[in-house]
């Protein structure tokens, strides 16, 4: 690599060469935006020669890839996380200096990709950028949807939503790839998948994998009868029908239509994918028969479940397989990775629809059940409860197909994402397949990438790690453990305590600019972003709130706190869109009594993304993990949190268990009712009103609220969300209410005792090198995939950009 100096007079020519070549502009007239495109493309032009070497040397060698198929990427901005893997970070600051240009300004103007929602989307990105850190062969395949989830705003009436139009300036990290086009019957109609190609780097390799989204479009963009005919609505109806497909992530489903487009996405974007790994099987002049050699299938969740059926299909219809060469091979290929406990997320489709939409793949699916079902009757003679649960269609008014069945069925391995949920799925979700199958199901705990988790989201951390333990923590996150010497070094300890103070300031800053509301950056910043859902329960944390502000009133003196929520509630969902109402009503209240200023500030970060989340969990001192035990799959909010040395007050659920056995119990605060505890409440006949009876703490709470208090004297507002808490309060929230006060007093006590709390902090981010993302791909590649890295080099004769 060049001297950066040097790389900096590269870029500078490479900006201005786009800025006239590629924006048509002269400086002069050149806008910000202008300017980030012209840096962003000479970036790309880097990126280039490791994505050609890298097909190159994929299709050279014929190597075993793993295919990730996923309904979401949550990718986050391209620009610095690529100028990070490339070293680039200061070549670039300089370059912009030079052109009398901020790096950071220019950073800021990109708009964030609209792929994906949550945790889900997020791994997956998180997923791709290790693969190729690893160097192992990877194709990521979705969906390029025009708009994303939504554009999320907080009004005084809670959330309101708006169209994400993140492509409307451009893509400049995509290719397009229309010469890779692909057919897929919906019904009676056919639709064109078009490839659209992104480069997804390592760090400090020259791996470039791709991500390969598919952008929908109709056999036949225009009728050019109906327009002669005068019918000019008709002539392109086609078109928008056809388009509709890839417009936007998750429709709202709660309608029939809803419904039918997201069934509809799922078969496009998997169909899609499976033809193009036949494209790339043939050109490499494999048999069809070596699918399940040459391909590593893994499903991220039961989005892409209709991959067994369509294989299956493929394999027979297209390409003249018998049935039992194209089961072997399907289950050779396919994985499948379980996300979630919650019946309502485990998709289930009606047959009456899937008959209309996916007629084959639906006698596909039957065989696959009665061939099933016929080895299960051999099992378990007699036994016809066992029959219908495991049976890939449910029975009842309306039969539905159980994709998560259909998942496991077609799968070599089943994983889970944490430790406690993969002991769940085989004990309860998929109890009986995992009796039959015990040797499929395993667990693969989640993890984040530390490159734009740490070195892109906390830069002045990431120099202090590499000062002190050098800069080998980037790919082998183990080496945090070098921190050890110093966790009882005072000074070292005021420098952490530095480091992190600058992250808080930041988010201070964006607080007062954005949303101008004035926090004090030394108090406690204790924060919960993550997607609104009752199970994540943000209305205990709302409770614990209200009952931390009654306590200050009366007198009592509490240390300064301030509480950071942010996420996005489903569109369709009352309750979730309710508990943000709660949360901005209580903000309105605490932030205007003068009893509270420097004491009690509550913040709702409007439109939680990517961006937003590499400003925030720097500033987190104490991290909310808070989900009803046996509820959450895994989170990776709380693994972010730790890795920049926040604190996790949480229950046993998910992934905090390994955190909390990674950090040690000290430097965690553990409250609530264990999985099996949540359970045993449910047998016994649970109730919340006893527990609100014999706790007047909360019962205070819970009527100020109903005062309408907190709704601007709307004692009505907050009924639904009060009348589920204190009838049957389906997440345990007043069981476990008490025992979070507690936790709560615990941290006040900690926090007290600054030096304890930098030891608390220092020994969370010292202690975090499992929850590397690099770690949970390298346990995919060499117990579920078998795929193993390929090193990539350098072309001598590559083109200079």
């Amino acid at each position: 690599m060049r001297m950066a100096s040097a790389e900096s007079k590269a870029l500078v020519e490479s900006m201005q060469r786009h800025l006239f070549f590629s924006q048509a502009k002269s400086a002069s007239l050149a806008t910000r935006h202008d300017h980030y495109r012209c840096l962003a493309l000479a970036v790309r032009d880097r990126l280039l020669r490791n994505w050609v070497d890298t097909a190159d040397t994929y299709t050279r060698e014929h190597v075993r890839t793993a295919t990730y198929l996923s309904a979401e990427y949550l990718l986050g901005p391209h620009l610095e996380n690529n100028l990070v893997n490339l070293g680039l970070v200061e070549a670039a600051r300089q370059a912009c200096t030079s052109l009398g240009l901020n790096l950071q300004e220019l950073i800021a103007e990109e708009p964030e990709p609209g792929l994906g929602n949550g945790g889900l989307g997020r791994l997956a990105a998180c997923f791709q950028e290790s693969m190729a850190t690893l160097e192992l062969p990877a194709i990521g395949y979705g969906i390029r949807y025009e708009f994303g989830i939504f554009r999320q705003q907080i009004t005084p009436h809670g959330q309101v939503e708006s169209t994400d139009p993140w492509l409307a300036q451009g893509n400049p990290w995509e290719v397009i790839r229309p010469e890779w086009s692909y057919p897929v019957q919906i019904g009676e109609h056919t639709v064109i998948g078009v490839a659209y190609d992104t480069p997804i780097l390592g760090y400090g390799v020259n791996t470039a994998n791709t991500l390969r989204l598919w952008s929908a479009v109709a056999p036949e963009a225009f009728d050019f009868a109906s327009f002669n005919a005068g019918d000019y609505t008709r002539a392109v109806l086609r078109k928008m029908q056809s388009e509709t497909l890839s417009k936007v992530l998750y429709p709202n489903d709660e309608l029939d239509q809803g419904k039918r487009l997201r069934l509809s996405q799922q078969i496009f974007f998997v169909s899609c994918s499976l033809q193009e790994m036949f494209r790339i099987l043939r050109g490499q002049g494999l048999e069809v028969t070596e699918f399940h050699h040459k391909f590593a299938v893994q499903l991220n969740d039961t989005h892409p479940a209709i991959a067994v059926a369509e294989l299956m299909r493929l394999l027979m219809d297209v390409h003249g397989v018998d049935w039992d060469t194209a089961w072997s091979i399907t289950t050779a290929s396919i994985s499948y990775t379980n996300h979630t406990l919650l019946p309502e997320a485990l998709e289930t489709w009606g047959v009456e629809l899937f008959e209309q939409l996916l007629p084959r793949q639906l006698e596909i699916i039957y065989e696959i059940n009665s061939r099933f079902l016929r080895m299960a009757r051999i099992r378990y003679p007699g036994d016809f409860q066992i029959l219908q649960r495991i049976s890939l269609i449910e029975e009842g008014p309306q039969r539905r197909v159980r994709m998560a069945n259909l998942a496991v069925v077609g799968s070599h391995h089943v994983n889970g994402v944490a430790e406690l949920h993969s002991t769940l799925l085989k004990q309860h979700l998929f109890a009986d397949l995992a009796r039959i199958w015990p040797e499929r199901f395993t667990n693969v705990t989640n993890g984040v990438t530390p490159r734009r988790w740490l070195a892109v989201a906390n830069p002045p951390l990431a120099t202090l790690l590499d000062e002190v333990i050098g800069e080998r923590w980037r790919t082998h996150l183990e080496e945090l453990e070098g921190l050890a010497p110093y966790a009882d070094d005072p000074a070292f300890l005021e420098r952490w305590q530095a480091v992190r103070d600058l992250g808080k300031q930041r988010l201070a800053q964006y607080m007062r600019k954005e949303l101008g509301v004035l926090v004090d950056h030394t108090s406690l910043f204790d924060v919960q972003v993550k997607r609104i859902h009752e199970y994540k329960r943000q209305h205990l944390a709302a409770l614990q709130i209200v009952e931390r502000y009654l306590r200050i009133r009366e007198g009592e003196n509490l240390p300064p706190r301030t509480f950071v929520f942010g996420g996005k509630a489903a569109p369709g969902y009352a309750i979730a869109k309710l508990i943000i109402r709660l949360l901005v009503g209580i903000a309105d209240v605490v932030n205007m009594d003068p009893a509270m200023d420097g004491r009690l500030k509550v913040v709702f970060l409007p439109n939680f993304s990517v961006s937003l989340g590499q400003l925030v969990y720097p500033a987190v001192d104490l991290s909310e993990q808070i989900s009803t035990a046996g509820k959450e799959a895994s989170g990776t909010g709380n693994m972010k949190m730790a890795l920049n040395g926040a604190v996790t007050i949480g229950t046993l659920d998910g992934a905090n268990i390994e955190i909390r056995d990674c950090v040690g119990a000290e430097n965690f605060f553990l409250f609530g009712h264990t999985a099996e505890q949540i359970e045993q409440l449910g047998h016994s006949g649970y109730h919340p009103m006893p527990w609100i009876e014999q706790d007047p703490v909360v019962r205070q709470a819970l009527e100020l609220i109903g005062s309408g208090y907190f709704s601007e004297g709307d004692g009505e507002l907050f009924h639904p969300l009060l009348a589920s808490l204190t009838s049957h309060d389906p997440f345990r929230v007043m069981a476990d209410v008490s025992d979070y006060r507690r936790a709560q007093n615990e941290v006040d006590e900690a926090w007290i005792n600054r030096s304890r709390w930098a030891r608390m902090s220092l020994h969370n981010t010292m202690k975090c090198g499992f929850f590397s993302s690099d770690r949970s791909i390298a346990d995919y590649a060499e117990r579920i995939w078998k795929v193993a890295p390929v090193r990539v080099q350098a072309s001598a004769d590559a083109p200079v950009p």
